[in-house]
């Protein structure tokens, strides 16, 4: 499992502008993506942070979604600054010990059921 973590200052606009951009359509684009389990959305309104924290079954898939054209025209978005992408591998026991959202650990819980 790998997390992929992007954070990007957002533009100075009206809150109500910036949310009419987050359409279910923009959000079902992700589900197309290869190797995405999910993806949580952030948002910081007080200092105009956003960005997602992406879970991927493996390296591969997250590097190319990193080097694929979402991630692309989010670094070419001229709104946008100080886009900032990380990739890091998770501690899966760790995680599982904190009861972290990950897929096997769900499907082991509800086989247990």
């Amino acid at each position: 499992m790998v997390i992929v973590q992007i954070n990007y200052r957002r533009p100075d606009m009206p809150k109500a502008e910036w949310e009419a951009r987050y359409t279910d359509a923009r959000a079902a684009q992700f589900l197309q993506v290869p190797g995405l389990h999910w993806k949580v959305w952030l948002d910081g309104e007080a200092e105009r942070l956003a960005g997602g924290i992406y879970l991927f079954e493996d390296r591969a898939s997250a590097e190319a979604y990193v080097n694929g054209p979402i991630v692309a025209r989010l670094k070419g978005n001229s709104e946008l600054s100080e886009v900032d992408v990380r990739i890091f591998d998770v501690r899966e026991r760790m995680s599982e010990i904190t009861r972290a959202p990950l897929p096997h650990l769900q499907q082991t819980a509800a086989a247990a059921e």
